[in-house]
């Protein structure tokens, strides 16, 4: 029973907010800022709104990081809130004018970046990083964001897809499901690529669940998102300078701390800076059956994206292909069409004539059939599948 008519949901929020801020404990904010909860139970029943205080997230964006199938979540300032249920961008129409200024969308950007432990305003008006457990953020303040506010919420579920959930949902089409568990199976060294949401982490994810038992996986990330369903799972996560530029802990220098850590598989979430040379050493030293993802168009596009990675750590291109093809086993290409997720391409590096890096097809899944490439001889060999009928 409540002893008066309880004030709005954001007023509550707002009131309990101010008393966290003002160094009250939590029990102590709740006491104060919404003081017509008079039991154990009425506070229950107002969990959703106490959690979403203490994140930062809010009472509108609340409901959206509740829906299992939302993995995006855009807030253009105040011009509208889009979301991603892996069917591309939708408008979300019931939240059209959920905020009445920019002040307010502003507002929640500064609350999410301290419950991320990062710093945002004037002087530091672009933040990256993880608030909770795993949801991505990103916040741009103006001028930079012409428009306003700009905040931008990636969510990555706990939920984890076997290669078997994979291939009935069709992004692993049936006949590339012994090729992907041969590569595992055979400790080939791969690279993932795909563009931006295609599914390049799902897609590991579920391939390193099919890692022995008895193996030890050592994976680094920028932040973690890769959640393999394995027993002996290590993460080594980047650190960023703090807000007096130093303290960084560089992927590159996580890569070679790996290497100290006995793993049987090195797995690194993203290749996007210099740690792309320390990647291919190890993987050309006797590490074997590792993995990466790689943002790129197309399997073809991947030499360029390598050479271009590998220029940022002082690399030639010449030198770059020389590491590329010793290290690299395959290349499995998604790509997201109409919506959807699926493996369409696996190609094998080589060095042309001109010693340039290149990607030559091994397997093209076209929706329908599946076709056999140039270097599809050269895998079948590594893979130990000379005489399987594809």
């Amino acid at each position: 029973m409540r002893a008066d008519p309880a004030p709005r949901s954001e007023e509550r929020l707002r009131a309990v907010r101010s008393e966290l801020a003002g160094g009250a404990t939590v029990a102590e904010a709740l006491a104060r800022g919404m003081p017509g909860l008079l039991n154990v139970r009425s506070i229950v029943d107002a969990g959703s709104d106490i959690r979403s205080a203490v994140s930062g997230i809010g009472p509108v964006l609340q409901p959206l990081l509740d829906d299992a199938e939302v993995t995006d979540i855009l807030v253009n300032s105040i011009r509208g809130v889009w979301v991603d249920r892996g069917k591309g961008l939708e408008r979300v129409t019931e939240l059209t004018g959920a905020f009445r200024d920019d002040t307010e969308v502003r507002d929640m950007a500064v609350r999410l970046a301290a419950a991320s432990g990062q710093r945002l305003d004037d002087q530091s008006p672009l933040v990256d990083g993880t608030v909770g457990s795993g949801i991505r953020l990103h916040a741009v303040l103006p001028p930079l964001a012409a428009e306003g506010t700009m905040i931008s919420l990636r969510v990555h579920r706990r939920v984890n897809f076997s290669v078997e959930d994979l291939a009935d949902n069709g992004m692993i089409p049936r006949p590339v499901l012994p090729v992907l568990l041969a590569l595992v199976e055979r400790r080939a060294n791969v690279m993932i690529s795909g563009a931006t949401g295609s599914g390049k982490t799902t897609l590991l994810a579920g391939l390193l669940s099919e890692v022995p038992r008895a193996e030890r996986i050592l994976i680094i990330e920028e932040r973690q998102e890769l959640r393999p369903y394995h027993p002996h799972v290590v993460h080594l996560q980047e650190r960023k300078a703090n807000v007096q530029g130093v303290g960084a802990i560089p992927m590159s220098e996580l890569v070679r701390a790996a290497l100290r850590m006995r793993p049987d598989r090195i797995v690194l979430g993203e290749c996007r800076g210099a740690e792309v040379r320390d990647v291919l050493a190890a993987l050309n030293t006797g590490h074997e059956g590792g993995w990466a993802t790689i943002h790129a168009n197309s399997a073809a596009d991947v030499p360029a994206r390598l050479t271009a990675l590998g220029a940022l750590a002082g690399l030639s291109e010449s030198t770059m292909a020389a590491q590329a093809v010793a290290a690299l086993d395959a290349v499995v290409h998604v790509e997201r069409e109409r919506g959807s997720r699926r493996v369409s391409q696996i190609a094998v590096l080589e060095r042309t004539r001109e010693r340039e890096l290149a990607a030559v097809e091994a397997l093209r899944w076209d929706g329908t059939a599946l076709h056999r490439g140039p270097s599809w001889s050269k895998l079948a060999r590594r893979l130990g599948m000379e005489d399987v009928g594809l």
